[in-house]
């Protein structure tokens, strides 16, 4: 009896050593997601351009007469 008692001690010893770190979860990276834009077909100053060539054109209109 003292022997089954020994071996038994001896491996919960051994046992909670080999678990003393615990578990825990693996950090993985975060993946990162790039989102392209799309482009205008008016150009990089977008609607203003239009806006900007109709008001100079009234402009001009206007001086004239």
């Amino acid at each position: 009896m003292k022997k089954v008692t020994l071996a038994s001690m001896l491996v919960v010893a051994t046992a909670s050593a080999s678990f003393a770190g615990g578990y825990s979860e693996p950090e993985m990276a975060p993946t990162v997601i790039v989102e392209e834009s799309s482009s205008s077909s008016n150009g990089s100053m977008g609607g203003n351009a239009l806006l900007l060539l109709l008001g100079a054109a009234a402009l001009a209109v206007a001086l004239d007469s």
